[in-house]
């Protein structure tokens, strides 16, 4: 509570006229405590429907990893012999057998400045050319290079941007007392890419090795492979990366397998979202209840997570969650079994990649996507509405505090300046009476000495 005027007192009576100026004003200021008190309730509402909103987007979250599951997650891979190869799975992604035998890594084409070169020991300031204007080909390809200034670094930002497939660096083939900084040119595709770079006087590079492409056999075939890369597209979303070379005849095994752990770990998080979001809203419930308790939006984000788990497909060995493995146990929480699990993955993903759908409408995932949405919808969800609600009470309630706290200052200054004025009136009307005493008092002891 703001004090824009203070009462010092002048009186024998200041401290009297000081506790009735602060009851008065405690008197004044009960509606703005009430005020401040509702404020209060309305910011614990407000915390607590920010912590719904997180549990019920935990739920959503969960559910958008079910999603992913139905895609390139529900994929295994393994390979047998990682030291050759590894593999990823991807968008169109099938399940398969594959044997890849590796006869060669590939190479790249690789050069570096001539010797002769004028020696450069800072990079940032010289250049093994003094040129600004050089002519770089990659396969008969040519592309001016326009440097503005003439250093090394400049010549290899300009031929990284020149887009000719290939890419340059510096490396020190001196010490590190005496530096030696040469151009370093390498093709960016395994294959006998031929590399030049001139200025006016001639050319700067020399080879060093002629690249090559990577060469491998899929599935026993007698004819051989090439690839510029060795990041490989196998099959239709199964990619592989060559690392080494396979043992003569010798080839490596990739499987590409559905798996139940990732379905399994992405149901396990969807109970435990699930569960955390009931432990929240039952918290607000009850005599002991928290700020949200008896309010209709408890009751509202209940029945939307209980509408989560009712759903059935009307069809097919899978119809409902328990049919997946997802069931209640005699404390209302859920669970999940996974020997039930197993049973309905063996059934076939098939089955199981129709019962949870896409989220874009159909299967449990698009039934769900559409009850969340009924409430966590950013304009329209009944979570949003009723958490703008506060936030709108909350700016009109601070608005009424701050209008009654003026009306408390101002009832303040009004009665310190009226105090002060009567205080100040007693003061003078002591003062007088304190000379009058002392006037009669000296009277009376000149009467005294006169009368003896």
């Amino acid at each position: 509570m703001a004090e824009s005027t203070l009462f010092t007192g002048a009186s024998r009576y200041a401290a009297d006229f000081h506790g009735l100026i602060e009851r008065a004003v405690g008197i004044a200021s009960l509606p703005l405590k009430q005020l401040q008190s509702i404020r209060r309730s309305l910011q614990e509402q407000s915390a607590a429907l920010e912590q719904l909103q997180r549990s019920l987007e935990s739920v959503r979250g969960a559910l958008d990893a079910l999603k992913n599951v139905t895609g390139t997650a529900g994929y295994a891979t393994a390979v047998s012999n990682g030291a050759v190869l590894s593999a990823s799975v991807g968008a169109g992604a099938m399940t398969g057998v594959w044997s890849v035998e590796v006869i060669s890594l590939g190479a790249w084409t690789s050069t570096l400045s001539k010797n002769g070169l004028p020696r450069v020991s800072d990079p940032a300031t010289q250049s093994i050319t003094s040129a600004t204007s050089l002519s770089l080909r990659v396969n008969g390809e040519s592309k001016g290079i326009a440097l503005a200034a003439p250093t090394l670094t400049a010549l290899v930002e300009a031929i990284n941007e020149a887009g000719l497939e290939v890419e340059a660096s510096i490396v020190n083939v001196g010490t590190t007392s005496a530096p030696d900084y040469r151009l370093a040119v390498r093709s960016t595709k395994l294959a006998a890419v031929t590399i030049e770079l001139e200025d006016h006087s001639g050319a700067l590079l020399d080879t060093l090795a002629l690249g090559s492409p990577a060469t491998y056999k899929v599935n026993g075939m007698s004819q051989a492979i090439e690839s510029d890369s060795r990041t490989v597209t196998l099959a239709p979303g199964l990619t592989i990366t060559l690392l080494g070379i396979s043992e003569p005849g010798v080839a490596t095994t990739v499987t590409v397998s559905r798996s139940t752990t990732a379905l399994s770990n992405a149901l396990s998080a969807l109970v435990t979202a699930y569960n955390s979001a009931m432990e929240a809203l039952d918290a607000h419930r009850g005599r002991a209840g928290g700020a949200l308790a008896g309010q209709s939006i408890v009751r509202t984000l209940t029945d939307a997570l209980r509408e989560l788990t009712r759903y059935d497909s009307g069809a097919g060995a899978l119809r409902t969650l328990t049919d997946l493995g997802l069931a209640f146990d005699d404390k209302g929480k859920l669970s999940l079994d996974a020997t039930a699990l197993q049973n309905a993955a063996a059934r076939g993903w098939q089955q199981l990649t129709e019962f949870l759908g896409s989220g874009s409408g159909e299967g449990f995932l698009g039934w769900t996507s559409q009850v969340l949405d009924a409430v966590l919808n950013s304009d329209a969800g009944s979570l949003s509405l009723a958490a703008k609600s506060v936030r709108d009470e909350l700016s009109a309630q601070d608005r009424r505090i701050e209008e009654e706290q003026q009306r408390v200052d101002r009832t303040r200054e009004q009665l310190v300046a009226r105090i002060n004025a009567a205080d100040a009136m007693i003061a003078a009307l002591e003062q007088q009476a304190i000379y009058i005493t002392n006037l009669f008092e000296s009277m009376r002891i000149a009467q005294r000495m006169y009368s003896s």
